[in-house]
């Protein structure tokens, strides 16, 4: 057996502007052997985001290449523009021992779980649709037609939490990210999880 555990997968879902990518973000920060994910998109770079740190930019054609030859774990075209996590990228992770953080949405958690992919999925939700709006229309970047889109997504999303294992409220930034931090330690605690080192201390009671 070897010594260091294949890393857990978490992937959190939420509608569009409840947070999930400041949650994931701060989640990281605070947990030792937890990294997040950073998704491939065609899109063009917003205002102060960076290659290789905030996504991977890659051009339409690069990214429906990496499609036909397979490499993606989950894809999906959102508001005209296509995202994806490699899924080279996440097993070499896992298997080096490193959990690993997804922030997809709820078409890409479907693909995951046709592959048949071990995961634990958690599901944002903000305080009510009205709060959602107010986050959305504070974001100076997006359209009125951009915000009426997200926000008819919204509707159709947050019906398929019950799909996930756990359901975070994004009410308060430090409480929902504290209730994050106790999902992911429950989740490293797992009888499964925790076996090898359980037999190594039960032995000494044989000793």
């Amino acid at each position: 057996m070897s010594s260091k555990s294949r890393g857990l997968l978490f992937i959190i879902s939420a509608a569009s502007g409840t947070g999930k990518t400041t949650l994931a973000e701060r989640l990281v920060q605070i947990m030792p052997n937890l990294r997040m994910s950073r998704s491939y998109t065609s899109r063009a770079a917003r205002a102060g985001e960076r290659p290789g740190v905030d996504y991977n930019f890659v051009s339409r054609e690069t990214f429906e290449a990496m499609i036909s030859r397979g490499e993606f774990l989950e894809w999906a075209d959102v508001f005209g523009n296509l995202y994806g996590t490699s899924r080279v990228d996440t097993e070499t992770w896992l298997d080096s021992g490193q959990d690993v953080v997804l922030t997809i949405d709820v078409q890409g958690v479907f693909q995951v779980k046709a592959l048949g992919v071990d995961y634990t999925g958690i599901f944002i939700l903000p305080p009510s649709f009205e709060v959602l709006e107010r986050r959305l229309r504070g974001r100076s970047a997006d359209s009125e037609d951009s915000i009426q889109q997200r926000l008819k997504t919204a509707r159709r999303e947050v019906l398929h939490y019950a799909e996930y294992e756990f359901v975070v409220i994004n009410d308060q930034l430090e409480s929902a990210t504290v209730r994050l931090q106790e999902i992911i330690a429950a989740a490293r605690s797992r009888t499964p999880r925790m076996q090898a080192l359980a037999l190594k201390i039960i032995d000494t009671f044989h000793g």
